[in-house]
C-alpha cells in the first residue's frame, strides 16, 4: 500500500527488474557443497526473479534477488526444503591493482643439488599501460641469449605472479618486456626460467608504485519524481558521481537518475532506495570502468586482503 501522495508504477509493467541485492553463500557442512548447487538451481527455477552466480574472481557463490527479505526466504528454503544450511556474508568486491611507474629488474634463479642443477638469468622491463589495455608481454631477446623454447616459460612466470600483486589483487594494464638473459646448456629448464620471472616480478613490482583499482558502475535509479532529490542525496552520500536525471519513458510521474558509483557502495543500496521511494524504487547497474582508489579506504581494503590471505 502506498502512502498518501505516492505515485504507483504503471499498470502495464515491463519485465521484472534484474536482481539488485546479493549475498555470498557457503555451506555450513562442506559435504553439502554439491547439494547446495543443485538446490539453488531448483530455487531459481521456482522463482525466476532470483539468480545465482559462481564468481571466479572472488571464489564466491552468490545468490541474488530483489532485497534482503527476498533472499532470507530463499535461504530459509535451502535449509527447510533441501536440508542445506548455509552461512551468508556480503559479497566481496573484485578489486584490481595496477602500476603508476616503470622499472627494470635483473633476476637469477640458481639451485645446485645432486645431478643437474637449475639455472636461469633474465632482465625485464615493466611499464604501465593505459586503463583497459590488459597485459602485454614483449620478447626482445636477440642472439639467442635466452633460447626460444624457454621464453614462454618466462611469460608464464610473469602471468603467475600477476594473479596477486603487492596489494593482494590481480594486476592489470602493464607491459613486461624480456630484453636480456643467460642460460646454461645443462642446468636451464622451463621451470628455472619460470621461477626467475616470478623473482623478477616480485622484486620489481613494489618499485612501480602499485595502486588499487575499484570497479565503477553506471547506475540508473528509478523512482517517483517527488523522490528524485532524496535519491540524488543518497547517491552522493555513497561516493556517487551524479550524471543527471530525466523523466522515465513510459512512466508518468517517474524519473530516472543516472550516476557513476563504486561497486562497493551498492551492495545494500536497494534498501535505502525503497525507504525514500515508499517501497517502489529500483535501480539497474552495469560495469563502466576501473578507477584508482587511494587513501584510508584503499588502506583498509589492503589490510583486509592481507588478513584474509593469512587466515
Amino acid at each position: 500500500t502506498l502512502a498518501t501522495g505516492g505515485i504507483p508504477p504503471p499498470a502495464d509493467l515491463p519485465a521484472a527488474d534484474p536482481p539488485v541485492f546479493a549475498l555470498a553463500l557457503a555451506a555450513r557442512n562442506r559435504n553439502d557443497e554439491v547439494k547446495l548447487s543443485g538446490a539453488l538451481h531448483k530455487i531459481v527455477e521456482e522463482d525466476p526473479s532470483l539468480a545465482f552466480e559462481a564468481r571466479g574472481e572472488t571464489h564466491e557463490l552468490l545468490i541474488k534477488g530483489q532485497g534482503e527479505m527476498h533472499l532470507k526466504v530463499a535461504v530459509d528454503k535451502l535449509a527447510g526444503r533441501y536440508n542445506v544450511a548455509v552461512e551468508t556474508v556480503a559479497p566481496r568486491v573484485a578489486y584490481r591493482e595496477t602500476i603508476q611507474a616503470g622499472a627494470q629488474q635483473h633476476a637469477r634463479y640458481k639451485r645446485q643439488t645432486g645431478g643437474h642443477g637449475q639455472f636461469a638469468d633474465i632482465k625485464i622491463e615493466i611499464k604501465p599501460l593505459p586503463r583497459g589495455s590488459g597485459f602485454r608481454f614483449v620478447d626482445r631477446i636477440v642472439g639467442g641469449v635466452v633460447p626460444r623454447n624457454f621464453i614462454p616459460a618466462v611469460e608464464m612466470g610473469v602471468l603467475d605472479y600477476l594473479k596477486e600483486g603487492p596489494l593482494g589483487q590481480p594486476v592489470v594494464d602493464l607491459e613486461v618486456t624480456l630484453f636480456d638473459g643467460q642460460y646454461h646448456s645443462v642446468d636451464s629448464s622451463e621451470m628455472s626460467f619460470k621461477m626467475a620471472a616470478r623473482i623478477a616480478m616480485s622484486e620489481a613490482m613494489p618499485k612501480c608504485k602499485p595502486v588499487l583499482l575499484e570497479p565503477i558502475l553506471k547506475v540508473t535509479v528509478f523512482g517517483p519524481s517527488e523522490s528524485t532529490p532524496r535519491l540524488q542525496r543518497l547517491i552522493s552520500g555513497r561516493r556517487g558521481q551524479l550524471l543527471g536525471y530525466d523523466a522515465r519513458p513510459g512512466w508518468p510521474g517517474w524519473d530516472e537518475v543516472s550516476a557513476l558509483m563504486p561497486e562497493a557502495e551498492i551492495a545494500d543500496m536497494i534498501v535505502e532506495i525503497r525507504s525514500v521511494t515508499q517501497g517502489v524504487g529500483s535501480f539497474r547497474p552495469e560495469f563502466d570502468h576501473l578507477q584508482e582508489l587511494v587513501g584510508r579506504t584503499a588502506d583498509r581494503i589492503v589490510e583486509e586482503t592481507k588478513k584474509r590471505a593469512a587466515a
